[in-house]
């Protein structure tokens, strides 16, 4: 069996308020900063690797001409956002010594997953895996499972996929693969 992990939210954190409150502490501009960057078109582009991060900083500043300062700090600051998970790190060397392959599939843009890759040593525990900025597709688009499994030449039905978003487990689920809605390591921990 091949264990098949979204990152978000499953090896690391990925909680846009809560990071929002810890750097600014100011509830108004938290609301206007959350809409503007994290719930607004230009992150998903950069997860799709469409535009860099410098070029989504330049719409933002256009967007909100009155609050540069505020949205430089928070674009300054986006590796505040991304602390590992420890209960589910620590389950990484336990379904490697049970002898099944690993994986991971996620929405990230690409100087997050640099940044992630460089200060996580857990990564190297990985078989492989797939960033939705390197194939221009995000969840829970069919393509970017495809991808991942024509990359490493997996079967649908020899993998289980966690992921925290229900239409991303649906989107594995109808491509033949056993998916589970990630609530905890203890979701991974029943398949040990």
């Amino acid at each position: 069996m091949h264990f098949i992990l979204d990152i978000g939210n499953v090896l690391i954190d990925f909680k846009p308020e809560k990071f929002l409150r810890s750097l600014l502490n100011d509830p108004p501009g938290e609301d206007r900063m959350n809409r503007l960057i994290f719930q607004g078109p230009e992150w998903v582009k950069l997860d799709e690797g469409r535009i860099t991060q410098e070029e989504a900083l330049a719409i933002f500043l256009a967007k909100e001409p009155l609050h540069q300062e505020l949205t430089k700090k928070v674009m300054d600051n986006l590796t505040g956002l991304l602390t590992p998970i420890p209960e589910t790190i620590a389950l990484l060397p336990r379904v490697k010594m049970a002898g099944h392959g690993l994986y991971f599939l996620s929405n990230y843009h690409d100087k997050l997953r640099h940044y992630i890759l460089a200060r996580y040593p857990f990564f190297s525990l990985f078989d492989g895996g797939v960033f939705s900025c390197d194939v221009h597709i995000t969840k829970p688009a069919a393509g970017i499972y495809t991808c991942l499994l024509d990359q490493y030449r997996l079967k649908p039905e020899d993998c289980l996929f966690f992921d925290d978003m229900a239409p991303n487990t649906a989107a594995a689920e109808r491509l033949g693969m056993r998916a589970v809605l990630f609530s905890g390591a203890g979701d991974i921990e029943r398949f040990l």
